[in-house]
């Protein structure tokens, strides 16, 4: 078979390459990304690998780009990305890359502090403004009372106060200095006040003020008026709202006491002249210098701007650069160097096909070093499991990430991949079978595929609509398959569509129609045509109230259980082309044999009773064909398989559905009980007496690919079976009781898993059914130019539930079960996904992971 339906064949192969040549060479093959290089310096520190200053260099590149980036960013100047990726620089241009970034960031850098300087400048301007502006109110506002006599002074008799009136002009008496703090002074001697001025962070200001009030014990006096616009923080660029104060106070040691607790709170003290005259002066100074930083400020950050500018329409390509010349120096290490150090040594993993294409590859490059000496490239023999490569495009890609998801293929083992392509959407389509919601799901998925180069381009790092995105085509496919299930349901927002005209006809008048609640149609009447609906149901089933979920529950069951029998069975078959292929005699004569006979003698003998009823019994038979002579097919199987006789389903009705029946069933029964003990013995006998004839515990040489693999698709060299050359019988079979155990237990219950398709499919409809009645349904009744407006809120509401619940929701939850059934139900029967996946060296993988390179072995 080809590469759709097994991994590529691997080839490990030997690689050298001159010294001169080998960055040119791994370059060419990081842009072919075909080759998966092992690690032949495991035990080597990675700080003492020979290319490691290389390495270390790369990284500091990074970073200074990293740093220009966060600057570009930060000014919001738009990166030029033109989706191009450049050829990784030869060796000799990262000096002049280290020059080129060295250069930007040191200018960068100064730019920076200088700008950062002058902010801290025009901030410290800024508040010295406001406070000059500010205290000039205060100090326009105080009154100052000072009592003087030419008599001496005494504490008992004298006291000072200073009355000043507030913001709001309220009269208030603002007690400085209390009775204690009251001394004798010379005669003739003035109190004299002293005070300081600053600012504070706003949210500091009332703890500010608790704390000056109990280190002063109430000596100072504090007023504090908010700037109303904020300031900017030069270190951060966050914006502050700040608050200037003035403190008044007497003595120097309150003024140091003062000083220490606005260090603390650090708050910024502002020179403030007592004169008025000198104040205004300031404040004109001021005004002047702030002016000229404004100038000088707009200059440094047009300069800024003119250099990120610059070094935004390089970035993506610089990082593109770096990245590359890294990743090349990161796998140069794993290399190893032969005795002369003149020849590198390399061990790879290739695609057998793409051979020719990496010499090709190796050949370009060692042109462009100049080299001479052509690269070596040489097929090794080996018995490591190779890595498992299936080939994607963007259309396939989503499919294989689902089944990789369950557990990387083993080597050559079949792919689920190509078959989950029709079968997944249609399952799928089976539980949300709806035209309409259908209809919704697909059209998102087109709009997604024909804008997917503009949707890729903008590489979000929302990790949901990754998942939308990544998934389009699934979600495109899965709507499509859903529109059509949709038709055969007849279902389109749970109404039905009357395409062809009905094939039933009522002969009863309007009222009984609508009164008659137990009003049923015979197809023994002249009520039904006698041709049935040319394309899914007939539309008379959406008016049958009492009936209609009796009639769907018995059709959606039964389909449920068709599909699921033939999905096993299929899987089943998958089983026989891994034995097959890795020529596992074992494997295929005591597992999938009986195996396959269980399936078909028990559930696939069900299927058929299904179809022998649906096509022998109908209500315009002849007695005792008709539908009340149809016996249960559920009875029916569970009387076979308890080996008991089925009773008549009515008096004179025949108690099997075809001649022979009985015998057959019990033939049948018999066939699937013996294929139990060939599954749980078959296998392990067969090796212990290999072994035996052999002579040798445990065998080893030609016969191993008749005794290994125990499991379903086992085999030898990495086919996805376990080797049982080294295991003790007692394991052998303990495991296959395991698995025979589980596979006829799983039978019965991967079967009902498939009901599913029947419990969610009847959910969704309902649910639909539902939201039309209880939703939409009230806008339609109203009549009107209000019944107009209430039907569109109506209309919006119902949409966004539909769309919310029953398209999302339920979408998710459909997506969820089919998964389940594929991982579960399907792939167990062959698929072991025990492999690894091939991770070559490619500079698309490394660039779009951020630059992250990963180390394979």
């Amino acid at each position: 078979m080809g590469s759709l339906f097994r991994s590529e064949e691997m080839a490990l192969c030997q690689l050298f390459l001159q010294s001169e040549a080998a960055y040119a060479c791994v370059s060419e093959l990081g842009e072919l990304g075909l080759v998966q290089f092992r690690d032949l310096n495991p035990d080597v520190n990675a700080f003492q690998r020979k290319f490691v200053n290389e390495v270390r260099r790369c990284d500091e590149m990074e970073r200074k780009l990293r740093y220009l980036e966060k600057e570009i960013k930060k000014d919001g100047i738009p990166m030029l990305d033109t989706g191009e990726s450049p050829e990784a620089p030869q060796p000799r241009e990262m000096i002049d890359l280290e020059a080129t970034f060295e250069k930007l960031e040191n200018e960068l850098r100064e730019v920076n502090q200088n700008a950062e300087a002058l902010k801290r400048n025009f901030l410290e301007l800024t508040e010295l403004k406001h406070i000059l502006r500010k205290t000039q109110v205060f100090f326009d506002e105080s009154v100052p009372m000072v009592y003087k006599s030419t008599s001496t002074y005494s504490s008992n008799k004298y006291r000072r106060y200073l009355q000043m009136a507030d913001n709001q002009n309220e009269d208030e008496q603002a007690q400085l200095l209390g009775e204690e703090g009251v001394r004798a002074n010379q005669p003739g001697q003035n109190l004299k006040l002293g005070f300081v001025a600053g600012v504070i962070s706003r949210e500091k200001l009332p703890a500010f003020e608790r704390m000056l009030w109990r280190a002063c014990r109430g000596n100072v006096f504090l007023r504090q008026a908010m700037i109303e616009s904020p300031l900017e923080d030069p270190t951060n660029g966050d914006q502050v709202y700040k608050s200037v104060f003035i403190i008044f106070f007497q003595g120097d040691q309150l003024k140091t006491r003062v000083k220490k607790i606005c260090e603390g709170f650090r708050a910024t003290l502002y020179p403030c002249p007592e004169a008025p005259a000198d104040r205004r002066e300031m404040a004109m100074g001021v005004m002047t210098r702030i002016e000229d930083l404004n100038t000088v400020l707009g200059q440094t950050q047009d300069h800024r701007h003119r250099v990120l500018v610059a070094a935004a329409k390089n970035l993506k390509n610089w990082f593109v650069k770096v990245r590359k010349i890294k990743a090349i120096y990161h796998t140069l290490n794993l290399f190893n160097l032969d005795v002369t150090q003149k020849c590198l040594i390399a061990e790879c993993w290739v695609p057998l096909l793409d051979i020719e294409t990496i010499q090709l590859a190796l050949r370009r490059g060692t042109e462009r070093s100049g080299s001479s000496v052509p690269p070596i490239l040489n097929r090794m023999q080996t018995f490591e499991n190779p890595p498992t490569y299936n080939r994607t495009n963007k259309f396939t890609k989503a499919f294989q990430a689902l089944i990789d998801a369950y557990g990387v293929a083993s080597y050559r083992e079949m792919n689920p991949a190509p078959y989950t392509i029709i079968t997944f959407p249609f399952l799928f389509a089976v539980m949300f079978g709806d035209l309409g919601h259908g209809a919704i799901m697909a059209l998102f998925g087109l709009w997604m595929i024909r804008k997917e180069k503009g949707l890729a381009a903008q590489k979000t790092d929302n990790e949901i609509w990754n998942i939308f995105f990544g998934g389009r085509y699934i979600i495109f496919l899965m709507g499509v398959f859903s529109m059509y299930t949709g038709l055969i349901y007849n279902d389109i927002f749970s109404k039905s569509l009357n395409i062809f005209g009905s094939h039933w006809h009522l002969s009863y008048n309007k009222s009984t129609v609508w009164n008659n609640n137990y009003l049923q149609l015979s197809p023994a009447t002249s009520d039904y045509e006698g041709t049935p609906y040319p394309f899914g149901m007939d539309p008379i089933w959406q008016v049958a109230s009492s009936n209609k979920i009796v009639f769907q529950n018995a059709y959606k069951m039964k389909i449920s259980i068709i599909f699921g029998v033939l999905h096993m069975i299929f899987g089943v078959i998958m089983s026989w082309h891994n034995h097959t292929y890795f020529r596992n005699r074992l494997s295929l004569l005591y597992e999938f044999i009986p195996q396959l006979l269980f399936l078909v003698v028990l559930f696939f003998y069900l299927v058929l009773l299904m179809f022998i009823k649906w096509n022998r019994y109908a209500a315009t038979n002849a007695f005792p064909m008709t539908e009340a002579c149809a016996p249960s097919i559920l009875i029916t199987f569970i009387d076979m398989v308890l080996f008991k006789n089925s009773k008549a389903p009515g008096k004179d009705c025949n108690i099997y559905m075809f001649a022979g029946q009985s015998f057959f069933q019990t033939i049948f029964v018999l066939i699937a009980l013996a294929c139990i003990p060939v599954m749980l013995l078959g296998k392990p006998i067969k090796i212990m007496q290999a072994r035996k004839l052999a002579n040798v515990q445990p065998i080893t040489g030609a016969s191993d690919a008749e005794v290994g693999g125990m499991s379903n698709g086992g085999g030898s060299h990495g086919g996805g079976g376990e080797h049982h050359d080294e295991e003790e019988m007692s394991e052998i079979f303990i495991h296959q009781g395991i698995h025979t155990i589980e596979y006829v237990l799983g039978s019965v219950s991967h079967t009902a898993s498939y009901l599913r398709l029947w419990a969610l499919s009847l959910a969704h409809a309902q649910l639909a059914e539902v939201l039309w009645s209880m939703v939409l349904s009230l806008g339609l009744n109203k009549e009107g130019w209000l019944g107009g407006i209430f039907l569109t809120v109506v209309f919006a509401f119902w949409a966004v539930l539909t769309v919310g619940i029953l398209v999302l929701m339920e979408g998710l939850s459909a997506f969820l079960h089919t998964l389940r059934l594929h991982w579960v139900e399907f792939q167990s029967k062959f698929y072991m996904g025990h492999g690894y996946a091939f991770q070559p060296f490619s500079f698309d993988t490394i660039i779009e992971n951020g630059g992250a390179v990963t180390e394979t072995e």
